[in-house]
């Protein structure tokens, strides 16, 4: 079991850093005057620091240690609002072959708890890409600029946080 909660850890890491990833797009976006976008990532941020806590959660309650490693700093800048965002889609594809990752690890090792626990994760991932996917192929439509681009971040702006790691109440 050790090799999957070495495993966990580093994905606590990924997730950690996907959410500093998404604080430095954040920024981004508000140094552009596109407060739409900038809430969109805090958001964004968030859920990933909510998704970096169920991992945390559930390795100790696996009975495994937490070993906090470091996180590199993220990119800063960008050449456009649409480079960001395939920079965002190209890290949600990278995050999910860590988690398939983790699953086929999960596999190999008979660890069927936590096949069942990564399969929200799996699924989550789904929907990122997803998300991001929607965003860049909308900017691509409006090629990233004017009354569309402002239209977009009125839009992007609405979103609000729900943490979607706690189970509905019954």
């Amino acid at each position: 079991m050790s090799k999957m909660m070495d495993a966990f850890n580093e994905q606590i890491k990924n997730e950690f850093y996907s959410a500093y990833l998404y604080l430095s797009m954040s920024a981004y976006f508000a140094d552009q005057g596109l407060p739409g976008f900038a809430s969109w990532m805090r958001v964004q941020a968030k859920e990933e620091v909510t998704h970096a806590a169920k991992m945390y959660d559930y390795v100790l309650s696996r009975g495994g240690s937490i070993t906090l490693q470091a996180i590199e700093a993220p990119q800063s800048s960008w050449e456009s609002p649409l480079a960001v965002m395939e920079a965002g889609l190209e890290h949600e594809r990278f995050v999910t072959g860590k988690i398939n990752g983790l699953m086929e690890l999960a596999i190999q090792e008979k660890d069927h708890a936590s096949k069942i626990f990564l399969s929200w994760f799996v699924t989550e991932q789904v929907e990122e890409e997803q998300n991001f996917g929607d965003i860049v192929n909308a900017l691509k439509l409006i090629k990233g600029e004017g009354q569309g681009l402002l239209m977009m971040d009125r839009e992007l702006g609405s979103r609000t946080f729900t943490d979607e790691t706690q189970a509905p109440a019954e």
